[in-house]
């Protein structure tokens, strides 16, 4: 009976773990609870504040002293950039000279290396020279984050010998290809690879030295991967070899000559984000993915496809559920075709990027008189730099006055600019009265018109990634 008790309350305090300092009154329960919530806590004390409690623990292991419990064994996630501060914020109030440094890095592994094996480890520059013949506490790790340092190319090409099983991984491209030798060789090792993401933070312009043994490395283990993010348009077939895959972000902004991906066949995607690749290879793209597609964010420049991307998406995509897209005017009679086709989509965003983009009234309109039964979340956006949505409030005010019988609302209405002058300033405070009165009637459950915050808004989105979930 005790076990289960110690079972139920475990079960609970997993459900408080994104619950800020919820936790921590748990510890003075009794010693049931306090053995229970300990594991929860130290799985990455980091993330709740237990910094100068971790660097305690480590102190105590190194002095031979025995605590409460193995505090370090519960240890799963591990950020080495936050470690190094904590060891020269050490160094610093203990006077201890910085020429030590690399040998108490190398001391605090060989106590990682006795008591835990992570599961995440996140390290972008310094820590990881330390780590040569050190790396056991990493043989079971399951998620990687670093950068394209040579440092970090050593690390990686160590674990590619010791570690089959990384499931995700996030690889920040810093510099030339030179440093990227360790981690094609840890992909090519991995056995069950499932999420990779590549963000490209080179300034380097011609990218195909640097991706294409990327890309090459990708394809040998394709046949697991399901979650995809790049930051450029592929310079070989990788997408032919993704059979698997359920997620794809790409961000190719700019880039041209897309020809050789015009027959793209991703069967089972569920999940399509896409900032600036040609809106005919995602045509292309969409009509094959057999209407499994629930999401699709797409940002693009003015093609004039005739609408060619929007008819690929109401007619093939019956599941769709979210929607963010560039919307131009001369597409808004194929938009209402997709409100109509699309019957079980609850969220739309519409950005515009370009100004004089899209005309408001039609849109509203279009709104009033097509929108899903099932469509009660909406985004309306204008990214232009410093520009200012002048959204049409009669049209705005007969949409909402026609929203009856329906879920109430969740509406955010905004734009980047931040300089308004007068005009701008009275036409953003006759928006928010509109609001608030439609807020007030029930119609509205709530409303957003500045940028802070907006993607906690009470938006439900699935993930395209889930890289620091377990």
């Amino acid at each position: 009976m005790s076990k289960l008790n110690k079972d139920v309350i475990f079960l609970i305090l997993k459900e408080l773990y994104d619950k800020n300092n919820t936790l921590y009154p748990c510890l003075l329960v009794n010693r049931t609870w306090y053995e229970t919530t300990v594991p929860i806590l130290w799985k990455n004390p980091f993330r709740f504040q237990l910094k100068d409690k971790a660097l305690n623990v480590i102190t105590n292991e190194l002095n031979l002293q025995q605590p409460l419990l193995n505090y370090i064994s519960f240890w799963r996630y591990l950020n080495l950039d936050v470690l190094e501060r904590m060891i020269r914020t050490f160094l610093t109030d203990t006077n201890i000279i910085n020429p030590k440094i690399p040998i108490i890095r190398l001391v605090i592994m060989n106590v990682f290396n006795r008591n835990t094996k992570f599961y995440f480890l996140r390290d972008d520059f310094s820590f990881s020279s330390s780590f040569l013949g050190t790396e056991l506490c990493f043989s079971e790790l399951g998620c990687l984050h670093c950068t394209s340092t040579q440092d970090n190319s050593i690390l990686a090409e160590g674990l590619a010998i010791l570690n089959t099983s990384i499931k995700k991984l996030n690889f920040d491209i810093l510099y030339n290809n030179t440093h990227n030798f360790g981690i094609i060789k840890l992909i090519e090792g991995q056995k069950n690879l499932k999420e990779v993401k590549f963000n490209d933070r080179s300034p380097i312009i011609h990218k195909e030295l640097i991706v294409r043994p990327l890309e090459e490395a990708l394809i040998k283990c394709a046949d697991t991967i399901q979650y995809l993010r790049i930051d450029w348009k592929p310079v070989t077939k990788l997408f032919s070899y993704l059979v698997n895959l359920i997620s794809l972000e790409i961000h190719a902004f700019r880039h041209k000559n897309w020809n050789h991906l015009e027959k793209i066949s991703l069967p089972l995607l569920k999940y399509l984000k896409a900032h600036y690749a040609p809106s005919k290879i995602l045509a292309n793209l969409i009509e094959n993915t057999k209407g499994n597609l629930i999401e699709i964010s797409i940002i693009y420049d003015r093609s004039y496809d005739e609408g060619r991307l929007i008819q690929a998406i109401y007619q093939n995509c019956p599941n769709l559920n979210y929607l963010k897209l560039s919307l131009f005017s001369e597409n808004i009679s194929e938009f209402e075709n997709l409100l109509i086709n699309c019957r079980i989509l609850n969220g739309l965003v519409i950005i515009g990027t370009h100004e004089n983009q899209i005309n408001w009234k039609i849109l509203f309109e279009i709104l009033t008189r097509s929108t899903p039964i099932s469509l009660f979340k909406f985004k309306f956006i204008y990214s232009t730099f410093n520009s200012y949505l002048n959204i049409d409030l009669e049209s705005l005010n007969l949409f909402l006055d026609n929203w009856k019988d329906r879920s109430s609302m969740l509406l955010q209405i905004f734009s980047s600019g931040s300089m308004l002058n007068v005009e701008q300033k009275q036409h953003l405070l006759k928006l928010e009265d509109l609001l608030q009165k439609y807020k007030t009637k029930g119609v509205i459950k709530n409303y957003n018109t500045n940028n802070f915050g907006f993607e906690d808004f009470e938006w439900i989105q699935s993930k395209f990634y889930t890289l620091y979930d377990d």
